[in-house]
């Protein structure tokens, strides 16, 4: 049987040690955000993580949704976690207290983003999905639609949903066909949606469905698509809606989570902000929930390590290469084996890495929507806008990687049911895909991010990394660190310079390059954050060798895990910058015949 306990000791290492979440309070909307009080919220999470939602994991999957005449049913045990869930507060966490919600940092909710995906994914996907519509409604909806919708949203009684995609348009919205045409007071629109997560259960009483689709006067692609809030059934007297669930999808994973083909017949619907402009609010969607998926990936990583690792201890196998280590024993625990914990090590690294900077991602984002000053919230938001397709492709992409790890660590227990892992690989794959699939994530990276304002958006990063190596260079305690660290950023920064100079010519290279771009630039910033731990317990050590408080082995294990950062991933990085390096020739050469 799979297992699950929330790492709180290495979050709470990051939220206080590394970041300083408690500067957060000096936010007057975050006053009350005490350290003491996030950790007691936060171990609560980990609570109803570990206690209801975990349990169900298994054997949700097992079960999976259940689609009959429009209606579907989640497996058994969810409504009753939902409902516990909700009446605990969860959906509300950093909502708007206008709106009945706790108005606490969004990074509170970063971090049980984290553990609700470890420990159900399919789960976190509901109420997942209601915070992305929450945040679309808040920013751009009319103060009518934000109190009638919003405080149903953060108790959880209503949920929601984001409908782009159609059968012949996914990353391309400018095909899509949905139309809308003008109804009374509203719209009536008309079209056909698929791969919509949540979008018909029996979780919540109702479900607030945020549509795109077109206007009759509306112009070709994307300058021509408008944003409607659809309910499932009225809000005012709940008389049904015309859109309903045509079926659901027969998926490789996330079989808990409903993902239906919406079919809408003259559904009534309102706009969303301007017309035409609808793609800019359902990018505040997209958005939030690129940050959420790159959770997702870490998530999904603890737990398929966590697994892993306990197998890794159980299992006896052979004995050690240089020597038997366990004689009253059989055989050795695998974990003695080199490449056990190669793998093993590899998913703690990325694990801890990753953990430290999805959450400076979500603190910058507090700050961005939240700090007093005007040029500090331009600040963090540029460093959000930068790192969230990073964060959101790298994640996902290691958090397979990871789940794939623990499956060959059980070796053929890995690929039967009864060990759980199995489950892990097929839910994380969707993650690699949806919001934007990462191959788009690195497009929008070098296409969007890398020019930005002529380049200040990579300045809110390339300035700190290189202010903390010129810092820190004399350090004799971090020479194993800095150096490595300063010669994967120069050569990021020579990538970088080439992309650009390139792309401008021909927008082909920086295609070629963005995929091995975006992962150098990935394992830079894990990097960034990795060598800063290890100055935090470097100087943690040398306390409580001194006398001082403190989990000494914590701080020792942080260390030992950054060497193995440092001298077995980071490479990592020569290789992806010889491939950005080499430009787009041998990837274009082919004629299609050719292939």
């Amino acid at each position: 049987m799979p297992i699950y306990n929330a790492p709180m000791e290495d979050i709470k290492f990051v939220l206080h040690d590394v970041l300083g979440a408690e500067k957060l309070t000096e936010i007057p909307d975050f006053a009350d955000a005490s350290a003491d009080l996030i950790d007691q919220i936060l171990e609560e999470g980990a609570k109803i993580c570990e206690e209801v939602l975990f349990p169900l994991n298994q054997s949700g999957d097992e079960e999976g949704c259940t689609w009959k005449d429009g209606d579907v049913t989640t497996p058994k045990g969810f409504k009753e976690a939902y409902d516990a869930f909700t009446q605990a507060g969860w959906c509300g966490v950093s909502a708007d207290p206008e709106f009945g919600g706790m108005g606490l940092p969004a990074l509170v909710n970063t971090v049980m983003q984290e553990m609700i995906c470890s420990a159900n994914f399919s789960f976190g996907m509901y109420p997942g999905l209601s915070q992305g519509a929450y945040e679309a409604l808040h920013h751009f909806g009319t103060q009518e639609q934000k109190d009638t919708y919003l405080p149903k949203l953060v108790t959880g009684e209503w949920s929601g949903t984001m409908c782009l995609t159609e059968p012949h348009c996914g990353t391309d919205l400018g095909l899509l066909r949905t139309k809308a045409e003008v109804d009374g007071d509203g719209y009536k629109i008309t079209g056909t949606k698929i791969f919509i997560s949540a979008g018909e259960h029996d979780l919540s009483e109702n479900i607030i469905h945020l549509v795109l689709a077109r206007l009759p006067d509306a112009p070709e692609g994307v300058k021509g698509i408008s944003l409607f809030v659809v309910p499932k059934f009225m809000p005012e007297d709940m008389r049904r809606n015309g859109i309903a669930c045509g079926s659901i999808e027969h998926k490789m994973g996330i079989h808990a989570n409903s993902t239906c083909v919406m079919n809408l017949e003259d559904a009534k619907g309102w706009l969303v902000g301007e017309p035409h402009k609808g793609l800019k609010a359902m990018f505040v969607m997209m958005n939030a929930a690129r940050l959420g998926v790159a959770m997702q990936g870490l998530g999904i990583a603890e737990v398929a390590y966590q697994n892993g690792l306990a197998y890794a201890k159980d299992r006896l196998q052979m004995r050690a290469l240089d020597g038997v280590k366990f004689p009253d024993k059989p055989a050795d625990p695998i974990i003695v084996h080199p490449d056990v914990r190669r793998m093993l090590l590899t998913s703690k690294a990325f694990c801890e890495g990753s953990r430290a900077l999805s959450y400076w991602v979500g603190m910058n984002l507090d700050i961005s929507l939240h700090h007093e000053d005007e040029a500090t919230r331009k600040e963090a938001d540029d460093l959000v806008q930068l790192l969230t397709p990073i964060v959101k492709a790298y994640q996902t992409d290691m958090g397979f990687e990871v789940s794939s790890l623990a499956m060959q660590i059980h070796g053929g227990h890995g690929y039967i049911r009864e060990y759980g892992v199995e489950q892990y690989a097929r839910d994380a794959r969707i993650a690699m895909i949806y919001e934007g699939t990462n191959g788009i994530q690195a497009l929008d990276l070098v296409g969007r991010k890398m020019g930005a304002h002529m380049g200040r958006y990579l300045r809110r990063f390339f300035h700190p990394v290189q202010e903390f190596i010129e810092t820190n260079q004399t350090d004799e305690a971090l020479q194993e660190f800095i150096f490595p660290l300063a010669k994967s950023f120069a050569k990021l920064q020579q990538a970088t310079a080439m992309t650009a100079q390139k792309g401008l010519k021909d927008p082909t290279e920086a295609g070629a390059a963005s995929v091995d771009y975006l992962r150098h630039f990935a394992l830079v910033a894990m990097g960034y954050m990795w060598i800063q731990m290890v100055k935090i317990s470097q100087e943690k050590l040398t306390s409580i060798n001194g006398g001082g408080e403190g989990n000494k082995e914590f701080f020792e294990a942080k260390i030992k895990t950054a060497k193995f950062f440092f001298s077995r991933m980071l490479p990592e990085a020569d290789w992806h910058f010889k491939a950005v390096m080499a430009g787009a020739e041998s990837l274009m050469a082919h004629n299609e015949s050719e292939f």
